[in-house]
């Protein structure tokens, strides 16, 4: 009996012992510092805050520079071959076009540095001067990249802009901050033909590509402005070499718009990834005239990128990043910065590629990631509930044996995951990984090593999923485009859910009172409050908006610059955050009740049949309603398993049926998550049309456009309470 009983009382006390020593670990400590009262937080590591890691560098330029010295031989920048294009036609008469990609391509360390001092060179030669503003105007690609670092070595401010971006508000983005030289794809640069009247100080266009499309040789040939290819631009400065002017710590480096809609301060980690799973029939603006152009200076954006550099464990040359983030957003443009630093490499991709299965990847060829093998990447809540979906659909339609050995495979981990000594370790976990995930992992590559998420709290449920099947830790990272993406990082061994981590070692993390919200620092168990960070992160400023900069910016005693971030959050014993509101998502209903819009579409949004959500409080009324995107497959799978005859998913839509089923998951997990009752939508409504930058109901990093959407609904959540 006496191995039984070691067998049951050692895994025991190993648990014990694990989880005493993870609450016992301290990842964030209180620190002493100006400005507005209230409770702050520093990495544990470092008593002050972290401006570079390297002796000498204060610049992205020279980063780079240092790097393509010591790395020269690397690959550095990998894309992909196109070996063909084919147009396929479904039998309801809609065309796709499908890509058959082959191996990457890769520049080395030194031949990219090349690369960058003769565009440089070329960028000088065609006349831009250095006081003069250069746009980015393209999806995610090598020459974005190798433009960025061109201009850092002329020092040239880049005023990044989404490719997704509709007439109106490309139009001020580019006027606003005139712009002189504009750098963008073919598909760009149609768009930019079609506003060229509209365009007061664009005088030079870069196109990435080999053709200029014919629309914008005729704007060329009417002396608007020059069109000249990249590759032009880079053997005319390989053939006249000009001396690089880099710039000082203090140079504005980018001036980045926000992604809001209402152009408040939003969070960072974001991306535009609806486009790979819909397609949309109108363009519209991806954020109004209203949003703002955020000023970061070298400084700003090498103190996110040294700090980053303390928190991935073991980042280095070995690693492969895998880059399908647009890189109008400081997640991606902070992420490809760091990976140069260590010399990693970086390879291309894309949203329509990434699998194997993706929407334009020809059907039995290779997506990105099982072509490139990636170890490191980066992602969305949104993305990682479709990865969880789409492996779940996958497993659930297979049944039999298979769904029955994943759903006791799973268990088993989840149960070790959550500190169980009746969970699946040691050669129990291995067998389930060989036997079952193996598969899975399968899917980004079967060599990714680590996750970073962020952009909005990631679900418990997806965040253990994805820990569990693809066998990495996931960082949940809290930074907003005024704060350089910098703020606070969960470490790799923190395998807790529902919390974005202490702060880097760039940032102080302070709460604050907020009174009329019921948030006190003084709060217990916890402290709770308005966010604030501060520290060499934090942007100058919003451009040509001294207004908006003095009311979110504040500089206190010790000249530590600190942003006012509008989220609310509390602090855990260990120094971890965790986001729990926003202040301007707060309604008060006809009886005094307080629903957090965001925080209920957050819980929501984890129903199977959720594919957007905007919950909608009137403050004369007791109750909410929500207006909901569902799932197609999901939906239709439903339908067809319960014999619901339908011509299309519109049709599905205004079913009864249909529309108790959603209400109905919704409750469900509302309960779940202990939502109040006032917070559960009483009503809802179906759309069948999906929510895209391009529809202009959410912005380019898929947060939605409350008052646009409000606005565009307005009968619909109307009749939800007339009803």
């Amino acid at each position: 009996m006496t191995p039984y009983i070691i067998g049951v009382i050692v895994p025991l006390v190993v648990t014990l012992i694990l989880r005493n020593s993870k609450t016992a670990k301290k990842r964030g400590l209180p620190v002493d510092v100006d400005g507005e009262p209230g409770y702050a937080v520093r990495n544990r590591r470092f008593t002050y805050t972290v401006q570079t890691a390297w002796e000498g560098v204060s610049t992205l330029a020279e980063l780079f520079e240092q790097s393509c010295k010591k790395y020269q031989d690397k690959c550095f920048l990998g894309t992909r071959k196109l070996i063909s294009r084919e147009v396929e036609v479904t039998e309801d008469g809609r065309s796709f076009e499908k890509l058959h990609l082959g191996e990457y391509e890769w520049l080395t360390y030194g031949k990219a540095f090349e690369a960058v001092c003769n565009f440089a060179s070329g960028l000088a030669q065609l006349g831009h001067k250095k006081e003069e503003r250069v746009a980015i105007f393209a999806d995610t690609r090598e020459e974005w990249f190798i433009a960025l670092q061109g201009c850092f070595r002329r020092n040239v401010t880049v005023v990044t802009i989404y490719a997704s971006l509709g007439e109106e508000a490309l139009c001020h983005s580019l006027n606003e901050t005139e712009v002189t030289t504009v750098i963008c794809g073919q598909k760009e640069l149609k768009k930019l033909a079609e506003i060229s009247g509209q365009l007061d100080t664009v005088k030079r266009i870069i196109c990435m590509d080999d053709e200029i499309p014919s629309i914008a040789s005729s704007v060329e040939w009417s002396s608007i402005w020059s069109i000249t290819l990249f590759s032009d631009v880079e053997n005319l400065g390989r053939e006249n070499p000009v001396d690089a002017d880099l710039p000082l710590p203090a140079d504005v480096a980018v001036i980045m718009y926000t992604s809001g809609s209402t152009g408040l301060p939003k969070r960072a980690f974001k991306n535009a990834l609806s486009i790979a799973s819909h397609a949309a029939d109108i363009e519209l603006s991806t954020f109004p005239l209203g949003c703002l152009g955020v000023m970061m200076t070298h400084a700003n954006v090498l103190a996110t990128v040294s700090a980053v550099m303390t928190i991935v464990p073991g980042l280095g040359s070995n690693d492969v990043y895998l880059a399908y983030l647009p890189l109008a957003h400081i997640l991606e443009l902070a992420a490809e910065n760091v990976i140069a630093a260590v010399g990693s490499a970086i390879g291309y991709g894309s949203p329509l590629t990434l699998t194997d299965t993706s929407n334009k990847i020809k059907r039995g060829t290779k997506g990105d990631a099982t072509m490139l093998l990636p170890t490191l990447m980066t992602a969305v809540p949104a993305i990682l509930d479709r990865v969880r979906d789409g492996v779940l659909k996958k497993v659930n339609s297979k049944g039999g044996l298979s769904k029955k050995l994943f759903d006791l495979a799973y268990s088993r981990r989840l149960s070790a995951a959550n500190g169980s000594w009746l969970g699946a370790w040691g050669p129990e976990r291995h067998l389930w990984n060989l036997l079952v995930f193996k598969k899975v992992r399968a899917i980004l590559g079967g060599r990714i090593r680590f996750i970073l998420s962020g952009g909005a709290p990631l679900s418990s449920d997806t965040q253990r999923f994805i820990n569990i099947c693809f066998g990495v830790p996931i960082g949940q990272g809290y930074g907003l485009t005024e704060t350089c993406a910098g703020g606070t990082f969960s470490e790799f061994d923190d395998t807790s859910v529902g919390r974005v981590g202490a702060p880097l070692p760039c940032s102080f993390i302070k709460l604050i009172d907020w009174p009329e919200g019921g948030y006190l620092v003084s709060d217990n168990p916890m402290p709770r409050g308005e966010i604030v960070v501060g520290g060499p992160n934090v942007t100058f400023g919003y451009f040509k908006n001294e207004e908006k900069t003095r009311e979110s910016y504040k500089v206190d005693e010790r000249g530590v610059r600190w942003f006012y971030t509008g989220d609310i959050g509390q602090f855990h014993e260990d120094g971890c955050l965790e986001i729990i509101d926003r202040k301007k998502d707060i309604v008060k209903l006809q009886h005094g009740e307080y629903v957090s819009l965001g925080k209920v579409e957050a819980a929501l949004s984890v129903s199977p049949y959720v594919d957007s959500i905007m919950l909608h409080a009137d403050p004369f009324h007791s109750y909410c309603v929500a207006i909901v995107v569902p799932s197609q497959s999901t939906l239709e799978e439903w339908a067809l398993k319960q014999g619901i005859a339908f011509t299309d998913l519109a049709d599905l839509c205004v079913k009864e049926e249909t529309i108790k089923e959603v209400q109905a998951s919704l409750v469900k997990v509302a309960k779940k998550v202990r939502l109040e009752k006032f917070e559960i939508p009483a009503k809802i409504k179906l759309l069948s049309d999906a929510w895209t930058p391009e529809s202009g109901l959410v912005t380019a990093a898929l947060k939605i456009k409350r008052d646009v959407i409000r606005k565009a609904f307005s009968e619909d959540l109307s009749r939800l309470y007339a009803s």
